[in-house]
């Protein structure tokens, strides 16, 4: 942009009286200033020094002349000093002599190592008889501040006019001067080192100032404004005064930003710290396993907190849980490894550079945890789905306590696909291993039962359980408490003029417990509502009807048969105790049948036959065959009022 310049003007009285001699070493400048009251052995007359007010008109008569390497000059009158950059001037009782550094006529001399800048002019005036000269030297250190173990170190010559000897040194990087001893308590030191006097300044000393750099990486420097005064005196008692400003800067300083893990596994998730961020930089965004959150986050469970710190720094606290889906998860034999690869995008400011910083986190978590299995329903089946892992080996699964292997899945019904990658098991509804309730005409609840066990102590750690609604049509469930639950379809019943909630079974008390248009639902123990029982080869088949006319059992109508069969070996009950009661499940059918027209006994099935088993039972048809009962083996007190052999 276009450059502009301001007029300032401030006018400042010094805190202490002026020494005979003030030099001052500016940054970009040189001055000298005297007492313009002195005593000459001429006795010049007050006027001569008044003379000097004129030095800038084109009258005046006052000349001066440069001093170089123990060459003088030609001299110059001040107007064209001036038109070189020098000036003169008259104020207050001082003379004064400012240069700019690099001047001409300026030359370097080095005085125990350290080059100084030295410009030495002279004044002079001829009135009459009379020639005034005065001697105006101005010396000013030109080390340049060097970075040393942490300390920027400036060097300047510890007399810098013959004749004189220091008497006191103080120095600050604020407007409190200190002395050397008062320095070295805040971390600074104070040199002497034969005729040389040393400064170094701590890198991070307070009164400094920091600034924060990207290029490629972070970097940062630091930069002082070093005001140093020497109060030296020559053998009359007479005080020079020397005053430098000096503006020191570190190289550019890589800055390292402080990684800490500070994760709790049993907390399940990542805690992380980002410290020594300089004040300068802010986060704007944070890239996780290159999914990136924008800051502040609108994650409800990964979090983002800023930690403030008395040294001008801050730090991030992040959280991240090992189930959230940024994080990648590793499973070794014997460990699970969360690892989550981090890109925190800092913003230096006001400049906005962006500064990327990145990182790697793993936290190992011992893999004790039984696994899980995922589930879900659908219309005719449960699916139990699990993912294989090194750890796997650890656990044995079971269905009703027994290994679930390919044999026991084909026994029961089930569906079961075991790779190397995971482990899927279909349970259809009509499988062995259900448990059921809620029984109604709108469906029931099916539930189905895995469970995890150690496989070195066969202790059950975890189940998985499933209950997934299901709806049929029609059902008949045969429990191993000896009840049979039957859903009924009775749509040909209701064409003949039946009435569902008006049916029964053989015995009239047995009525549903509800109905619809349609359908029916009969809950009844199997020895119970005059149920016939057939004798089969190693089976019992317990048989009931429903009857919806005075016909049905006649033979002249449709007829609904309801049958639960169960192996005599699961019986053992059955002839030690009244109550009935079954190891396993029995097999159920429902069958609707009609008169044939040639007016034989023989049952034919029809189409919409359902043959269901449910309760942990397996589905299949019952063939019986002839066998001789031998009654007397049994007390006739738990037979059946209606015994039929087959």
């Amino acid at each position: 942009g276009e450059k502009v310049t301001h007029a300032l003007n401030k006018t400042c009285s010094p805190s202490l009286p002026w020494s005979l001699r003030e030099v001052t070493c500016e940054v970009n400048y040189m001055e000298v200033s005297v007492k313009s009251e002195i005593t000459c052995p001429s006795s010049p007359e007050k006027n001569d020094w008044d003379n000097l007010k004129l030095a800038h008109s084109p009258s005046a008569d006052w000349q001066v002349t440069f001093q170089r390497g123990g060459e003088q000059l030609p001299p110059a009158s001040l107007k064209t000093a001036r038109h070189s950059d020098y000036v003169f001037d008259l104020t207050h009782g001082r003379l004064m002599f400012r240069t700019p550094y690099g001047q001409p006529h300026s030359f370097i001399a080095v005085l125990d190592g350290v080059p100084v800048e030295v410009v030495h002019a002279t004044l002079f005036s001829r009135q009459s008889w009379l020639v005034l000269l005065i001697d105006l030297i101005t010396a000013c250190s030109m080390y340049e501040a060097v970075l040393d173990e942490g300390y920027m170190s400036w060097e300047t010559p510890d007399v810098m006019y013959p004749g004189l000897h220091t008497t006191n040194l103080s120095f600050s990087l604020s407007a409190d001067l200190m002395t050397p001893e008062e320095a070295e308590a805040k971390g600074f030191i104070a040199e002497k080192h034969n005729n040389t006097v040393g400064i170094s300044v701590p890198y991070d000393a307070e009164g400094g100032y920091r600034k924060s750099v990207v290029s490629g990486d972070l970097f940062e420097f630091y930069t002082y404004d070093l005001y140093t005064e020497q109060l030296s005196v020559d053998e009359d008692g007479i005080e020079t005064r020397l005053r430098t400003l000096r503006t020191m800067s570190t190289p550019l300083l890589t800055r390292a930003l402080l990684d800490e893990n500070r994760t709790v596994v049993e907390e399940q998730r990542f805690t992380l710290y980002l410290g020594d961020i300089p004040q300068d930089l802010k986060l704007v965004w944070v890239e996780l396993n290159r999914q990136r959150f924008e800051v502040p986050l609108n994650s409800s469970s990964i979090s983002v907190d800023e930690v403030v710190h008395p040294n001008d720094t801050h730090g991030l606290v992040l959280k991240v849980p090992f189930n959230n889906s940024p994080v990648t998860q590793t499973f070794t034999v014997e460990n699970i490894e969360y690892k989550l690869d981090i890109n925190y995008t800092l913003m230096v400011t006001p400049e906005r550079e962006l500064y990327h910083h990145r990182t790697s986190f793993m936290a190992v978590v011992p893999d004790l945890a039984p696994p899980q299995f995922k589930v879900s329903c659908s219309e005719s089946s449960i699916t139990f789905k699990l993912d294989h892992k090194p750890s796997s080996y650890k656990w044995a699964f079971t269905v009703d306590s027994e290994p679930l292997t390919v044999d026991l899945a084909t026994r029961k019904g089930l569906v079961m696909v075991n790779d190397s990658r995971a482990l899927q098991l279909d349970v259809p509804l009509l499988s062995h291993g259900y448990a059921n309730k809620n029984y109604s005409l709108q469906g029931f609840l099916g539930t189905f039962e895995i469970q995890v066990r150690d496989q070195e102590t066969y202790q059950v750690q975890s189940s998985t359980v499933k209950t997934c609604p299901f709806f049929t049509n029609e059902l008949l469930v045969c429990s191993p408490a000896m009840w049979m639950i039957a859903v009924v379809d009775l749509t040909l019943a209701v064409a003949s003029g039946g009435v569902p909630s008006q049916m029964t079974l053989r015995h009239q008390r047995c009525v549903p417990k509800e109905a619809d248009g349609t359908r029916a639902l009969f809950m009844f123990p199997v020895n119970d509502c005059s149920s016939f029982v057939k004798l089969g080869k190693g089976t019992v088949t317990y048989e009931n009807e429903i009857l919806y006319s005075k016909s049905s059992t006649d033979g002249t109508a449709d007829r609904v048969i309801l049958q639960c069969t169960y192996p005599v070996s699961s019986l053992y009950r059955l002839f030690s105790t009244v109550t009935l009661e079954s190891d396993t499940p029995g097999v159920g059918r429902i069958i609707h049948t009609s008169q044939m027209e040639t007016g034989t006994n023989e049952l034919t099935c029809r189409s919409n036959l359902l043959n269901i088993q449910m309760c942990d039972s397996v589905l299949s048809f019952i063939f019986c065959s002839r066998f001789l009962w031998p009654t007397s083996a049994y007390s006739k007190t738990f037979l059946p009022k209606q015994l039929i052999v087959m």
